[in-house]
């Protein structure tokens, strides 16, 4: 799992239009919320939150890239029902899942199911880490407003 200080993976993940897309390719600080599975209460108030919260994010110069193990055709359907507009990502080979060391295993009871563990990662605009928080039980949501004030600190 990559520390508060290093360096964050890059990734080459698929968009909601099935484009291939890498973190180094978005400019600026980054919001990079990992989320188990599109559909879900809690992911889907979580990614609300989020869409609600853009203007002030936009205003401290954030980008808020989502991403899941979901196809990009369930996150394109998720992002369409939601009015989501910042990028959501598609992980379907759990390559980042693993390189950010969030691996959900068994997930909702599913033996041999993976999906990403409910995270939320701030990056600089070096791709430096400045904040993470991973949570071992998706139905917790992250503090949004530590997230804004690491922001505030870059």
């Amino acid at each position: 799992m990559p520390e508060v200080g290093s360096k964050a993976p890059d990734f080459k993940l698929i968009d909601t239009e099935r484009k291939e897309r890498s973190l180094n390719e978005f400019n600026g600080k980054k919001v990079v919320a990992f989320f188990p599975a599109a559909f879900t209460g809690v992911c889907e108030k979580e990614l609300c939150t989020f869409r609600d919260s853009m203007a002030e994010l936009n205003g401290l110069d954030a980008n808020v890239i989502a991403v899941s193990v979901d196809a990009p055709f369930s996150n394109a359907a998720f992002a369409q029902r939601n009015n989501l507009e910042f990028p959501i990502l598609s992980d379907y080979k759990r390559e980042a899942v693993r390189d950010y060391g969030i691996e959900h295993a068994d997930f909702a009871g599913m033996p041999g199911y993976t999906a990403a563990k409910r995270s939320v990662f701030v990056l600089d605009g070096e791709n430096n880490v400045r904040y993470q928080w991973v949570s071992d039980n998706p139905g917790v949501e992250p503090d949004y407003t530590a997230i804004k004030e690491e922001l505030k600190k870059i």
